[in-house]
């Protein structure tokens, strides 16, 4: 309870105890020994002068006048010089959407009570709510020398949250590397400020920047993980800049979270085998971190190594069950679905529903529904298939549209994609703008030769989010699968690789591209590097069709069958075995 509302009750409460008094002299007197141990009584500041001041303020502001209830706690706050006060004042003003008044009354806050860090923490972010970046800056560099060392770090950490509101990130970034010339000096906070510089030059799109900032603050330290975090998310923009330091750090003994975090980053790469190393690495030496188990058992289940991931799955279930972490619970989930699907690929029906039946009951319910459908779709139980998504139970619009989302997938997979063209088109009537409904919806447009409607989406979506590859290359596949405006699929296709230059589904639009333009030796190598990096049915349909071509019909055979292994019921790989009449 804030101090200000101690006072009050006190103060009602008084009346109460004066009319027990008499009644209680007796059992005073009874009670002056155990008094006598008991330490004295702190008096507040509150006066009857004060009291009504306090409660004039608060009823001002519930009757709708916040200002003059602002004018009446800042008086008290002053009188008091009581923090809570000053800090009750200044979230009134910046209620009333009044800055100047709110910064008034953090300034008087600061004035009044010097070493308050809180009143510095209110002026800094007022500051930059005004734009009044330079002062911002300024009282940043004030404030943080005014902490001691031990707790400086921590509030360095946090200057890139606080300043990532302002439009003018370079600015901001100039302005955060002024209030921090002091601190990359001291070899106690350099890795931190180092950190907040780099990641206030990434975001201000200032990458190679960035990457000069991560090598100072690792320089540094070489054992803090700051710079190698920062380091890690600039990995797939500027990888010559940054990988030394990477490679460097992770030779040594690296933190669990940190190899986590490469192998990760290193997946989002589509760098599968190098991911596999640092995993491999991270589980030999710190055998008993479970997450590194189920990584390696997820990535290696994608990559078809069925033997080697059932191996790591068991053993991270094996640890988790053993730790009531929350987040090891929730891999839980992931890594008995993970084995549900090894086992329902292999046809072992009753092992899959087995995996499944130790799900947790926590656990995400359309993730569960989905890998329930899947299994009972491979058994030719499509309408319980079905059954099960539909019967999911919705409690608000997100799940509503996650659950229409997961409809119009299966049933796109299923060749159904007029039903999912109906459903989805009520849901995205209600999410508009929504990027997954919107790709969704897509993807349907395509299968049912609605192509103006298509590229109509995929163009909304390239201008909505125009750092991500996945309208590009859809669009540009989608001209080039039809053999139309060959040179703009080229331009899409490409500007999706220079965005994801590792993704083998860009890698296979590409080589398929080239394919169509007559570059089949281009097209082949572009293609079975992709099919190395992902093994994938419909890379394998495209790859298959390259070698056919180009006379190695026996080698295309071997690809399409291994892409029927993959994934039988793949649409693409299908029709091309049945243009080609390919008996496997």
């Amino acid at each position: 309870m804030k101090l200000w509302i101690q006072w009050i009750a006190c103060a009602l409460c008084a009346a109460a105890a004066a009319g027990a008094a008499a009644q209680g002299q007796t059992e005073a007197a009874q009670s002056d020994a155990a008094a006598a141990k008991e330490p004295p009584i702190q008096n507040s500041a509150l006066n009857a002068v004060l009291f009504y001041q306090l409660l004039l303020g608060e009823l001002n502001v519930q009757g709708g006048e916040p200002a003059a209830g602002f004018s009446i706690l800042l008086d008290a706050a002053r009188k008091t010089k009581d923090e809570a006060l000053f800090q009750r004042a200044t979230e009134l003003a910046l209620q009333s959407r009044s800055g100047d008044a709110a910064l008034q009354a953090a300034r008087s806050w600061k004035s009044t009570l010097p070493e308050s860090q809180e009143a510095n923490r209110y002026i800094l972010q007022i500051l930059l709510a005004l734009n009044r970046v330079e002062e911002a800056g300024r009282v940043l560099k004030t404030s943080l020398a005014a902490l001691p060392l031990a707790e400086q770090s921590a509030a360095i950490g946090s200057i890139p949250r606080a300043f990532n509101r302002l439009q003018d990130k370079v600015f901001a970034t100039r302005t955060v590397e002024l209030a921090l010339s002091a601190a990359i000096q001291n070899p106690a906070t350099a890795p931190t400020a180092w950190t907040a510089i780099g990641r206030m030059r990434r975001d201000a799109g200032e990458t190679a920047a960035a990457a000069a900032a991560a090598r100072s603050g690792h320089a540094a330290n070489h054992v803090a993980p700051g710079p190698i975090m920062l380091a890690l998310s600039l990995l797939s923009s500027v990888p010559d800049e940054v990988q030394p330091l990477i490679t460097q750090y992770m030779s040594g003994p690296a933190l669990t979270e940190l190899r986590l975090g490469y192998a990760r980053t290193l997946i989002d790469l589509a760098k599968t085998q190098e991911a596999l190393v640092q995993l491999r690495v991270l589980t030999e030496q710190h055998p008993e971190f479970a997450p590194g188990w189920l990584f390696s058992g997820l990535l290696q289940s994608d990559i078809q190594q069925m033997l080697q991931a059932q191996q790591s799955l068991n053993r991270y279930i094996e640890l988790a069950e053993k730790n009531p972490d929350p987040d090891l619970q929730n891999g839980l989930s992931e890594a008995f679905m993970a084995l549900s699907q090894m086992a329902q690929k292999q046809g072992q029906w009753a092992q899959a529903d087995a995996w499944l039946a130790r799900i947790p009951a926590d656990a995400d319910p359309f993730k569960v529904a989905g890998r329930k459908a899947a299994l009972l779709a491979e058994q030719g139980r499509k309408t319980e298939a079905l059954q099960v998504l539909e019967q999911i139970k919705t409690s608000s619009p997100a799940q509503v549209r996650q659950k229409a989302l997961l409809i119009s997938q299966w049933l796109r997979e299923d060749r159904q994609a007029a039903a999912a063209f109906e459903i989805l088109e009520k849901v995205l009537s209600q999410f508009p703008k929504d990027p997954d409904l919107q790709s969704e919806m897509a993807m349907l447009c395509e299968k049912l030769a609605r192509f103006d409607q298509m590229e109509s989406l995929l163009r909304e979506l390239m201008q909505s989010k125009p750092t991500d590859p996945h309208a590009f290359n859809a669009l540009g596949y989608s001209l080039a699968d039809r053999k139309i405006r060959l040179d703009e699929a080229r331009e899409l296709i490409l500007k999706a690789v220079s965005l994801a230059p590792n993704d083998p589904f860009i890698q296979d639009s590409l080589g398929w591209l080239e394919f169509r333009q007559g570059n089949a030796q281009e097209a082949l190598r572009i293609l079975e590097a992709a099919f190395k990096a992902r093994p994938d049915a419909e890379i394998a349909a495209h790859l298959g069709e390259v070698l056919w071509a180009i006379g190695q019909t026996a080698k295309a055979g071997s690809i399409w069958r291994e892409g029927l292994m993959l994934k039988a019921d793949n649409e693409t790989l299908l029709e091309t075995l049945k243009q080609y009449k390919f008996q496997p």
